[in-house]
């Protein structure tokens, strides 16, 4: 594979991720990050994968105050670590696979780069200095960019990036979550998927979001434990409304049974067409 990287960082890649970042964040409602410099209030996964006691139980109990004032209830241990693993693999999802999929360029957010307000459940990203595009971006000219021929080689970065930046807050979840290592990048798969999906929607381009998500994972890649699996259900009135069944639930399901997502195992397609063609 023919590849080049630039070393001692000129700012420039700094500036432009931040400038996908908050691009992100204007198109995204759902995306709740601001961009800053670094020496942010926050926890960030480097912190709660060194301590795995008292910051690590922080984060879940913040979870389950969320929880509790949005929907009432109050989650089991394993619910809430489970909830709050899914917002932030979610976030990073979208990060890494936004700016993938706005501008072909692939960011290293290194797990001390993006920390949570526990209080807000705000996010707060701190722009790297390392990316990789393809080779002809204007990017790829400063130093800190590593520069690929092809666009699968990019799409393997992007499956490696994120893979890098979530196996330590995996490891250190895992207890606590209740749940298996399939099960734990079966969410992080899902929810790149479901970043990818969402972003595309607020773009009014869901068919080609849904190509490009499929395009990052035709099928099972290690880690990830299974592909895009997109599939169309077709309504009464004869339209087709795309949908896919989580590898890893995001347990929603817990805190309130009758309202299980839409792409939950639990629901079945009668259901999911009744929501999508309401």
């Amino acid at each position: 594979m023919s590849v080049a990287l630039k070393t001692a960082p000129d700012g420039a890649v700094a500036q432009a991720l931040g400038d996908v970042y908050r691009r992100l964040a204007d198109i995204c409602e759902a995306l709740d990050v601001r961009v800053a410099k670094a020496g942010q209030a926050g926890v960030t996964a480097a912190e709660l994968a060194a301590d795995r006691t008292a910051l690590l139980q922080a984060f879940v109990d913040a979870e389950a105050t969320r929880v509790h004032e949005r929907y009432g209830a109050r989650p089991r241990p394993d619910v809430a670590a489970s909830r709050a693993l899914h917002d932030y693999a979610w976030t990073v999802g979208m990060l890494m696979g936004g700016a993938w999929y706005l501008e072909r360029r692939v960011p290293r957010i290194r797990p001390e780069d993006l920390r949570l307000d526990l209080t807000s459940g705000t996010y707060t990203i701190t722009p790297g200095t390392e990316l990789a595009c393809l080779a002809g971006d204007p990017m790829a000219a400063h130093s800190g960019v590593l520069t690929l021929p092809q666009e699968e080689q990019l799409r393997a970065r992007l499956r490696m990036s994120l893979a890098d930046h979530m196996r330590p807050l995996l490891a250190a979840i895992a207890p606590v979550a209740r749940r298996r290592s399939r099960a734990l990048w079966g969410m992080v798969s899902d929810d790149l998927v479901s970043a990818l999906w969402y972003l595309g929607r607020m773009l009014g381009q869901e068919s080609a979001a849904i190509t490009a998500a499929t395009e990052v994972l035709p099928i099972a890649v290690p880690p990830y434990p299974s592909g895009a699996d997109f599939r169309y259900l077709t309504s009464a009135d004869g339209r087709r409304h795309a949908t896919r069944t989580r590898t890893g639930c995001c347990m929603f399901y817990a805190i309130r049974p009758a309202e299980a997502c839409s792409t939950c195992p639990r629901t079945k397609d009668a259901e999911r067409l009744r929501r999508l063609a309401g």
